[in-house]
């Protein structure tokens, strides 16, 4: 059990909806994976982003980029942000997982859109996935909005991991 040090954004579990969990809130911490953290709150599950644990009284997860040279969004620094978003059942960032398709930027509106998948289309944690992938990326420097759009096809298969992520898993064979 932790007592917030600050006002904390999180997210609602599974549905993702964004909330704040008050100053010297006491909350109890159920999971710590990837970085970020799921915690009862109030009798729901609530997910904090770890970019934000510092307000829980945690190490925070520091994702940090040098200052942009121009007005550019870097692609590679989008997906250095994308490969800290961790599948909350699987330890495996979703970059190596292979849940991301395809990203695109637009420099002119500040966007990224991204097309991703979920390891199975009834995922219940679908849209907490979504968030942490919007909320990652919108720290990457000179990202105003990120759109994810999830797709199911082509489906999901193991083959799609990364060999590294097949051997963590145990899923190489």
């Amino acid at each position: 059990m932790v007592v917030a040090q600050a006002d904390c954004p999180a997210r609602r579990v599974p549905d993702g909806t964004p909330l704040t969990i008050p100053k010297d809130t006491f909350v109890t911490i159920t999971q710590a994976l990837g970085g970020n953290y799921t915690v009862t709150y109030h009798g729901q599950m609530v997910r904090v982003d770890g970019t934000d644990a510092a307000a829980l009284g945690l190490e925070p997860e520091l994702l940090s980029f040098p200052e942009p040279s121009d007005d550019q969004i870097s692609e590679e620094q989008v997906w250095e942000a994308l490969k800290t978003v961790y599948d909350p059942e699987i330890p495996v960032d979703l970059v190596n997982l292979g849940l991301i398709y395809s990203l695109d930027i637009d420099q002119a509106s500040r966007s990224v859109t991204i097309n991703m998948t979920l390891t199975a289309p009834g995922c219940g944690m679908g849209p907490v996935l979504v968030g942490d992938v919007e909320y990652r990326v919108r720290l990457v420097p000179n990202v105003e909005t990120v759109k994810v759009d999830l797709v199911f096809d082509p489906p999901w298969q193991r083959e799609m991991m990364s060999e590294e992520a097949q051997l963590e898993t145990g899923m190489f064979f």
